[in-house]
């Protein structure tokens, strides 16, 4: 079975993204996610700077580490991540996602990354061609397509960003890698399927399962 996956059962990893959480009720939050089959925790980090919007730092990674035991992807959104490694490794991160746009030597931060045991992931707004990635490929673990601008939840789905889902399974297939295809941003249960169809592993989902009055048909909706 997969890193990312609970169930021996199943092929798609459901990620809610905690941003869109109550913060006032976290350990609730988190233990009615667990409870509607949910895979794994997505944990959205901005700087202010790299994306206009300011969320968490290492301190709510920690406190989400000591409430489960699900992996926890911490999706790094900072001009520089390389800066960050150690702290959030330390809080309990299982995997850490950074943006191939970052102001750092992605190589270097990435290597940094493993060398603390920790999972490495590479995201990519929607706007950079795949081609920036190629590099790195080989020895990731996660790849985050972006399908909405990054920086604040709700946005509309862009359905140009299959066509990178498609692209870096084919790339994945065909050269033996072992990365996971994750996607974020306007996820739900309309959108899911084109998400499925061209290969993600993992759905990253906000304000839409978040929002869902019957969580646990949510993610078995977007898990298909």
């Amino acid at each position: 079975m997969n890193w990312w996956l609970r169930h021996a059962e199943t092929t798609t990893g459901v990620a809610p993204s905690l941003l869109a959480a109550d913060f006032g009720r976290l350990a609730d939050e988190l233990a009615s996610l667990t409870d509607a089959g949910c895979d794994i925790f997505h944990l959205d980090v901005m700087d202010g700077h790299f994306v206009p919007n300011i969320t968490f730092g290492p301190f709510i990674v920690a406190a989400v580490r000591r409430l489960t035991d699900l992996p926890l992807d911490t999706h790094l959104m900072l001009s520089r991540p390389d800066l960050y490694v150690g702290p959030f490794a330390d809080a309990g991160a299982d995997a850490l996602t950074i943006h191939v746009e970052s102001d750092c030597d992605v190589g270097d931060t990435l290597a940094a990354i493993e060398a603390r045991g920790v999972k490495t992931g590479i995201s990519l707004n929607p706007g950079t061609a795949l081609d920036e990635t190629k590099p790195y490929l080989a020895d990731l673990d996660l790849v985050l397509v972006m399908s909405v601008e990054p920086g604040f939840g709700g946005q509309s789905f862009r359905p140009e960003a299959l066509d990178k889902v498609r692209e870096l399974c084919r790339l994945r297939d065909e050269n033996g890698w072992k990365y996971a295809v994750s996607i974020d941003g306007g996820v739900a249960g309309g959108t899911a399927p084109g998400c499925r169809e061209a290969g993600a592993d993992i759905l990253v989902s906000g304000s839409w399962l978040l929002a869902a009055e019957d969580r646990a048909a949510a993610v078995a909706e977007l898990r298909g």
